[in-house]
């Protein structure tokens, strides 16, 4: 039997071609995920699309044909709109300052063509394409030079400020986790790595006292004793604690969670709607849609590690990499195990600036994917 050439191989690909390649089993695998969120939000609204299972339908719509746009788009031209898109998240983060607005205490939204946009959301997939972009063709011992190390110091330290100010620290965090993992990848020296993890220990009570907001520092003491204010400071987390611990091995069954419908669970349609999944379906469930987060993580190995790209194995890596630390933050801060921070759970939590960026990075992914064979010059800046 003949076995069908990549068809990224080809000089020139087709719209069949391209569609052809993408990895249709991963999509089926998001897509599996957005249901359950559409299910949660379904749910959490006491058995009606609106106001929010609806909404996020179409944004899912939106993002898929947004996979499916940047999938078909060559990765060496994403390597050339690499700076470009950074600069445009950067740009919208300094809007926020200057005349976003305010929503739930944080002034991190800001408006755009007459939709409402979180430029923090942007920056985290902007950040892995520019980072990708730099670190391409770089040895190990180049990436540990101080002027190379600078400047991807520079490049995830800049939005980090203008984040933390918002105020977001969820976000901030993810951006840090983001650049510190492709450095990493990139071969960082451990020479650079000790003594920053020490200076960072070490800045932890200057942060405590000049950086972290009083509200911030309630969500800490908060976490460390949480019952010491049960049903003030500490009511988040009690009343998510007790939804999860409520779900049992199986759960009380869909549109069963008492928790949500009877407004105990704070912010039961973003940050908190894996806890009324729990609820629901239980211990089971619960472990099931962890497995299915983790076979996509493992799909985004695979694809990054058969990209004959140093840009594309980074890039592929990096937007996995995003994806773990939405889920893992969100899923530790709902169980108690960190401190509430604010981060939605990927195409679960209703939101659509979240949803699109998602989305987004999923299209970079898939578009590695699709472009597995096409081999960058060391120091080429892209086709464009």
């Amino acid at each position: 039997m003949a076995i069908r050439p990549y068809a990224a191989a080809k000089r020139t690909l087709t719209v069949l071609d391209k569609l052809g390649e993408v990895n249709w089993g991963l999509v089926l695998l998001i897509t599996l995920c957005a249901i359950a969120g559409f299910a949660m939000l379904y749910s959490v609204a006491d058995g009606a699309f609106h106001p929010w299972a609806l909404p996020q339908i179409y944004r899912f719509l939106i993002g898929f044909v947004v996979l499916l746009v940047a999938a078909s788009i060559d990765v060496r031209i994403w390597m050339s709109l690499a700076y470009p898109t950074y600069a445009f998240a950067l740009l919208l983060l300094v809007a926020v300052v200057i005349i976003g607005h305010v929503g739930l205490g944080a002034q991190r939204w800001v408006t755009l063509g007459g939709v409402d946009l979180q430029p923090s959301e942007l920056m985290k997939i902007s950040l892995v394409l520019a980072l990708a972009r730099f670190l391409h063709g770089k040895s190990v011992e180049e990436v540990s030079k101080p002027l190379n190390l600078g400047i991807a110091l520079l490049m995830i330290g800049i939005p980090a400020v203008f984040v933390v100010l918002q105020p977001n620290l969820g976000t901030t965090l993810i951006i840090l986790a983001d650049g510190a993992a492709m450095l990493f990848l990139a071969g960082l020296s451990w020479w650079w790595i000790g003594p920053t993890v020490g200076a960072i220990a070490a800045a932890v009570p200057l942060a405590w006292r000049f950086v972290l907001h009083d509200y911030q520092k309630a969500r800490v003491e908060t976490f460390l004793d949480p019952e010491s204010d049960a049903l003030g400071k500490g009511w988040n987390i009690t009343q998510a604690k007790i939804a999860i611990g409520s779900g049992g091995v199986a759960g009380k069954g869909f549109l069963g969670g008492t928790q949500s419908r009877l407004n105990f669970l704070p912010e039961k349609q973003t940050d908190f709607i894996f806890t009324n999944f729990a609820e629901e379906f239980g211990f089971v469930g619960s472990v099931a849609l962890l497995i299915l987060f983790a076979v996509i993580i493992g799909y985004g190995i695979q694809i990054a590690m058969g990209a004959r790209s140093q840009f594309g194995r980074m890039l592929a890596m990096g937007i996995t990499l995003n994806f773990f630390f939405y889920i893992m933050i969100n899923g530790a801060m709902v169980m108690g195990l960190i401190p509430v921070v604010g981060i939605p759970m990927p195409l679960l939590s209703y939101g659509g600036s979240a949803m699109l960026t998602v989305m987004f990075g999923f299209g970079l992914l898939m578009s590695v994917h699709v472009h597995r064979q096409v081999e960058i010059p060391r120091h080429s800046g892209g086709i464009i």
